[in-house]
């Protein structure tokens, strides 16, 4: 039988010949991938794969994707990883929110259950108890919802959120896709492999970049098969949902391929206890200490093209955009 083969493409900023999903940089060449066999460097890939990786990508809540975009986290909840209990409480919630708005971000992800690993589940009355007061707190900004559950999704749809971020990737609730069709609003397809309570015991893949590849393709195939339009969906690789450090490493060192997907990708690792352990940050200072790591593997990520990444840092991710963006142009203009 014959392997599938994949395209990543690889990034060339100023002398690239084609521009990578419409945005801010370009590619010449690609990595030609298969499962057990060598990568190979090409110049040309099939006509389907090619429209892929170059067309801009459709906007998000009218959010252009050409350029890096950034989504900020407010977690309504006790237990999640980094900031359990800061914020569980609407008004600090809402105070939050406002916060990361004004620090620069485009987008607000609102949770009301934690997804870390060994996390249990939370009941539909009281997420909804949490979200709601928070998403209908934050008008005139764009709310997503991170939320497993369907009936959770139409209540914070009802109440302001135009996106929902299912971190189950329409695995969790089988109602997910229709409630999201019916609603009009977007959504965030991230893999994981198994649940928060068990997800990090024994995660294996094959090929963990391809693996991922096939099942997110698989989602978006389901989802567009539900009525959801395909542009109005994003992706997500799910750093840390089912996955070793040696797992996120090889999805961030290629992460581009996800682009042949035709969709939009966000990215979502901030703070996440591999980063510490790399970066050597002892498992017991707080979480905020691997933010530097954090906006590292962010501005990586940003030279492979990634389009939107959620982060508790907005503040620092937004300098750190910054000053790679004053980089990268006054580079441009000298090529000129």
């Amino acid at each position: 039988m014959t392997q599938r083969a994949y395209y990543r493409p690889i990034p060339d900023p100023q002398g690239g010949r084609w521009p990578l999903a419409g945005g801010w940089t370009r590619f010449s060449r690609l990595e030609l991938l298969a499962r057990d066999a060598p990568p190979r460097i090409v110049d040309e890939a099939p006509d389907d794969v090619m429209a892929a990786l170059t067309a801009p990508c459709a906007p998000l809540l009218g959010l252009a994707l050409d350029r890096p975009r950034l989504m900020g986290i407010v977690n309504v909840t006790p237990d999640s990883f980094s900031d359990g209990g800061r914020h569980d409480t609407a008004p600090a919630a809402i105070a939050h929110g406002r916060a990361l708005a004004r620090a620069g971000a485009d987008l607000i992800d609102i949770g009301g259950e934690s997804t870390r690993p060994g996390a249990a589940e939370v009941g539909v009355a009281a997420e909804i108890a949490r979200v709601v007061p928070v998403i209908e707190g934050l008008p005139g900004t764009r709310r997503s919802v991170d939320t497993r559950k369907a009936d959770v999704a139409r209540a914070a749809v009802a109440a302001g959120a135009g996106f929902v971020n299912d971190v189950s990737g329409l695995d969790f609730d089988p109602g997910m896709a229709a409630e999201v069709a019916r609603s009009g609003a977007a959504i965030c397809l991230m893999h994981a492999q198994g649940l928060p309570a068990t997800m990090q015991d024994d995660p294996r893949y094959g090929d963990v970049l391809l693996d991922v590849f096939d099942a997110l393709a698989a989602r978006i195939a389901r989802a567009v098969a539900a009525g959801i339009p395909r542009d109005r969906i994003v992706v997500d690789p799910g750093i840390g949902f089912g996955k070793t450090q040696a797992h996120n490493l090889a999805i961030l060192r290629r992460i581009s391929v996800y682009h042949g997907l035709g969709c939009g990708v966000l990215l979502g690792l901030s703070r996440k206890r591999f980063i510490g352990a790399i970066g050597g940050t002892d498992a017991a200072v707080p979480p905020d200490a691997r933010d530097p790591g954090t906006l590292a593997l962010t501005l990586a990520a940003v030279a492979q093209g990634i389009q939107i990444h959620r982060v508790h840092d907005v503040a620092g991710a937004r300098q750190g955009l910054a000053l790679w963006r004053a980089i990268f142009d006054e580079d441009t203009r000298a090529e000129r």
